[in-house]
């Protein structure tokens, strides 16, 4: 039997992200996927060497790898709307966990338990907190980058984004923000020293 998981999830490549925002540089769903997959790995090994942590950052970076997968199904609902009341919110993660396991069933059945943690996540964990960390980080450089073109499109967002950051009690995400975010603020000239 045909298996088509890998198929599928390379699809992410065509659901565009922002919907509803004028985008100076289109962003997909699998470009956002490798950059949160960066951002979360490195907050993890952060935490481990400065804060004795037990993450394992390659858990981590396959967590985020996959963080948005269902939405080959589902698309990317845009956050005003999935967040607008608890009875949409609570209708879209039925829905996330309907794709979640369709999605899983496009596995030969001997590797589905192995994928399961990252298609079908425990939100409860702090590996979890970890991707949604840089989920969110993800869309605060996505605002700063639209700035930095002249696109204040994303300026409301950049301050809500840069708000929900500043409560994230993980000492690891705050070293992230603080030490490696502001050079997607720069140029390349400024970024490469020259």
């Amino acid at each position: 039997m045909e298996r088509h998981f890998f198929a599928y999830v390379s699809r992410m490549k065509l659901i565009g992200r922002w919907g509803l925002m004028r985008n100076t540089v289109p962003e997909n769903d699998m470009e956002h996927a490798c950059q949160a997959a960066m951002f979360a790995h490195a907050m993890a090994v952060m935490g481990n060497v400065r804060y004795g942590r037990a993450y394992d950052p390659e858990h981590v970076m396959a967590l985020a790898l996959y963080h948005d997968s269902c939405e080959v199904i589902t698309g990317d609902l845009p956050t005003p709307v999935k967040h607008h009341n608890a009875a949409i919110r609570q209708e879209y993660n039925k829905l996330e966990d309907i794709a979640a396991e369709r999605l899983l069933g496009m596995l030969p059945p001997d590797l589905r338990d192995y994928y399961r943690p990252f298609i079908a996540h425990d939100e409860g964990t702090d590996e979890w907190r970890l991707v949604k960390a840089a989920d969110r980080i993800c869309a605060y450089v996505k605002c700063l980058e639209e700035r930095k073109a002249g696109n204040l499109e994303f300026e409301q967002a950049r301050k809500s984004v840069k708000e929900s950051l500043d409560g994230i009690d993980l000492p690891e995400v705050q070293d992230f923000i603080n030490e490696c975010v502001p050079g997607f603020s720069l140029t390349l000239d400024e970024i490469s020293g020259d």
